[in-house]
């Protein structure tokens, strides 16, 4: 038995014992699992832009929980998907288990503290503080499951399935099977394996029997042969169950399911990466784990809406940035056919923060890669795993014993995929590099790396590109299988000819450099693909992508400053709205054919534009603006077409060049006129595609719209809130201060807009739109009809209905 543990918790701020003496009040609060603890702190100045102004803390989850005497001759545990971090787990009083690295799973046997037919209680400590260089989060933030087995059972990660002969007649399904015995005598038990397909129909069986003496383990192992099988990849993921059942008739031991899918993976410097034989280009997005305005608490279906946006903007592959995946996330990636990159640390025995997993990496870094690959093992979408993210000992041949050793570990463990390191050899190498170049960087106001990074701008790629560089990190990228490379698209070419042996991926690269760089991703052979930074926004390293105003005559104002949440540098806003640079993406990857058309954020008279180098040009796609008309805007228009012309109100402002030569970008300065902006793309003589923005007349409604009308009873649904005028135009210049309640069996867990910067937070009934538009997020309490209603002044009350079955 498997079943979830999320309900029934309490949370409240850790304290010594000795504070306990002083009464303070309650301060327990009720939860329910997935729960951010981080996301309802005041956010201090003090507290630095890395982790989006949200301060360190340290909490303790509570709850009480039933033992029946039953289970005396049972196996009881408890299973974390994820405890940010160094969780201390404490049953009835007594220490039974620690956990420091925040994103792997982990075990806790309960047997020797439980008091059997008496209700038990399980505490969870868990702290942050200085360990992150993104919004980290605290708490229990995935899902807790409690498991009660037989004493002779399958182990929690016992079911390994690979697919090693696959053809179109047929596929090799091969299942190992770990099973024990923990009573104190011999059992013989019967396993039986039966693959099942996606409508229950069973397709093949093999059954043998176990013997198992006190306190032994074992392997069984079952050769099946599927007929015909459907490939699971991007476009078509199908997917089987493998069906274990230990035990047999009335003594039935357990039945376990377990999806996988038939695909056959190749790499080759001639053909890249080939998924069931054919070729494949990563179109890849760099993805943060946490989730917008509910923090870093990684519901289902927030995991899964995230997938859903990302692919229907264009990405077929997600590198996990910069910690292992969520298994809830890599459930929806498996069934909605997106590829994943899984990536186990930011760090290895030097750290970037002064309390994150360096202090534990040398003593847990292998049970973490055991934990990565027990959770990654029998899915599909994963096709590689990352040992690391700009390692800052990839640089140090003794050091780049640790790469080699996390490899052979997951060599070992799991011989299928494909393994990389996402080194920047900038990050790698800058204690030994910075001195030779510090004339062309200069002196740096805030001093921080992606500063750093920012003002080296292209020098970047001729640091990467160095002999020095090209020495220092050879040793790092000969462990893997496929180099990853940050920030180093110069060194693709060059890896081509020095290294003829070399696959190459593009692990993390610049947004506005997509065109260049997927140029090169489609000529190359050798080069699979490429991950932008970043396919969604994301708390913390606030103002990593934004752009700042300051006085012509003054130094540069920090667009990092506070009270700045957001990176803003994601192609997707965290309420989930698609900004320009989406858009421009789908076009150069071949994917979208109409313009698209956006504007520039008008500059304050007087006052110059300061910006990292990740941001994308500031502009917006909505042609509101609260100006004199004849005000100038720059608006850009994105196609792949060779020519745009540029309409205001029907009147041409001419026409400019796009396409592949202009770097899809045609460029106008458009003097303001309220009404209609249109932009026709021609070829040759031939329209080939048209896009408009209309001028939002004065707020007249509110649109409420929901993703899914009818979701499971205790699960969460979206709702999107926007500014309408009359004709259903956002209003994107006109934000209001929306307030939300909720009647029936439901709650409001967040309320928040994609504004970059601000004091505003997430978990009050009120929150100002940004753009027109703001979320919220409601979970079902029960079975039942709830209706949310949402209110801003001068505006009539929206309802939408949210019906839970």
């Amino acid at each position: 038995m498997r079943t979830l543990f999320n309900g029934g918790w309490t949370v409240q701020p850790n304290v010594s014992v000795f504070s306990q003496l002083v009464p303070k009040g309650d301060q327990k609060n009720e939860v329910t699992l997935p729960h951010d603890a981080m996301i309802t702190f005041a956010r201090t100045e003090s507290s630095g832009a890395s982790n989006g102004y949200f301060p360190g803390g340290a909490v303790t989850y509570s709850k009480v929980f039933d033992v029946p005497e039953e289970w005396r001759r049972k196996r009881v545990a408890v299973e974390f998907e994820g405890v940010y971090r160094d969780a201390m787990v404490y049953v009835n009083g007594v220490f039974a288990g620690q956990h420091p690295n925040g994103y792997t799973g982990f075990r806790i046997a309960l047997d020797d503290f439980l008091d059997y037919g008496k209700p038990n209680a399980i505490r969870v400590d868990a702290r942050a503080h200085m360990d992150s260089r993104w919004y980290s989060g605290l708490g229990i933030y995935r899902d807790v499951y409690l498991t009660v087995t037989a004493l002779t059972h399958i182990t929690a990660s016992g079911i390994r399935i690979s697919t090693p002969d696959v053809d179109d007649e047929r596929a090799v399904i091969a299942v190992a099977t770990e099973l024990v015995n923990e009573d104190i005598s011999t059992q013989t038990t019967r396993l039986t394996t039966t693959i099942v397909d996606a409508n229950g129909e069973d397709l093949a069986r093999v059954s043998s029997p176990v013997t198992l003496r006190p306190g032994d383990s074992a392997v069984a192992r079952h050769r099946l042969y599927l007929p015909n099988p459907k490939r699971w990849s991007v476009d078509t993921p199908n997917r089987y169950s493998v069906r274990s059942e230990l035990g047999e008739g009335e003594r039935l031991i357990e039945t376990r399911d377990t999806a996988f899918g038939v695909r056959t993976l190749q790499i080759d410097p001639q053909n890249g990466l080939r998924i069931n034989g054919e070729s494949i280009k990563l179109r890849g997005a760099c993805v943060h784990h946490d989730n917008g305005i509910l923090g870093g608490a990684a519901f289902r279906r927030a995991e899964e809406r995230k997938v859903e946006l990302l692919k229907s903007a264009g990405f077929n592959a997600i590198r996990s940035s910069h910690n292992p995946m969520s298994p809830a996330m890599l459930d929806a990636c498996d069934r909605l056919g997106m590829l994943v990159m899984d990536e186990s640390f930011d760090m290895w025995t030097r750290g970037k923060n002064p309390f994150d997993y360096s202090l534990n990496f040398p003593e847990w870094w292998e049970r973490d890669i055991e934990a990565l690959v027990e959770k990654d093992f029998n899915r599909p979408s994963v096709i590689a795993y990352s040992i690391g993210n700009e390692i800052l000992e990839a640089g140090n041949a003794l050091s780049a014993k640790w790469g080699r050793a996390i490899a052979e570990k997951i060599r070992n463990l799991d011989g299928s995929r494909f393994i990389t390191n996402s080194i920047s050899g900038f990050v790698a190498t800058i204690s030994d590099i910075l001195e030779d170049f510090q004339e062309q960087v200069g002196d740096l106001e805030r001093g921080g790396v992606n500063d750093l990074m920012t003002a080296m701008g292209d020098l970047m790629n001729e640091i990467s590109l160095s002999d020095q560089v090209t020495a220092m990190t050879e040793e790092s990228h000969s462990v893997v299988d496929i180099v990853g490379h940050n920030y180093a698209d110069a060194r693709y070419l060059a890896d081509q000819s020095a290294f003829p042996d070399r696959v190459v991926v593009g692990t993390e690269t610049l947004s506005k450099r997509i065109d260049i760089i997927w140029d090169l991703v489609t000529r190359l052979p050798h080069v699979i693909g490429d991950f932008t930074w970043t396919g969604y926004d994301y708390l913390g390293e606030a103002g990593l992508g934004l752009t700042v105003y300051g006085p012509a005559n003054e130094p540069s104002p920090d667009p990092t400053a506070y009270p700045g949440i957001l990176a803003w540098c994601g192609d997707i806003d965290i309420t989930g709205y698609r900004r320009p640079a989406s858009f421009y993406r789908e076009i150069v990857y071949g994917l979208r054919s109409q313009p698209f058309i956006a504007v520039g954020q008008p500059a304050p008279a007087g006052r110059r534009a300061a910006a990292l180098d990740w941001a994308w040009s500031d502009t917006t796609d909505s042609w509101s603006w609260n100006l004199e008309e004849g005000a100038p805007l720059n608006v850009e228009v994105y196609s792949d077409a060779p020519e745009v012309e540029l309409l205001v109100n029907g009147k041409s402002l001419g026409r400019a060049p796009a396409g592949h030569a202009a770097r899809f970008r045609a460029n106008f300065t458009v003097p303001y006129q309220p009404g209609e902006l249109l932009a026709i793309t021609r070829n040759g003589n031939s329209e080939s595609g048209r896009s408009v923005l209309r001028t939002a007349a004065a707020p007249a409604d509110l649109r409420l719209g929901v993703d899914r009308p009818v979701i499971p009873a205790r699960d969460i649904a979206f709702v999107t809130i926007e500014v309408v005028d009359a004709n259903g135009t956002l209003a994107t210049n006109c934000d209001r201060t929306v307030s939300i309640d909720v009647d029936g069996p439901a709650e409001l867990l967040a309320l928040g807009s994609a504004r970059p910067s601000t004091n505003e937070v997430y978990n009050s009934h009120s929150h100002t739109t940004f753009g027109g538009r703001a979320l919220a997020v409601i979970r079902s309490t029960d079975v039942g009809e709830a209706i949310v209603t949402v209110r801003a002044d001068g505006l009539a009350a929206a309802t939408a209905t949210i019906n839970s079955a």
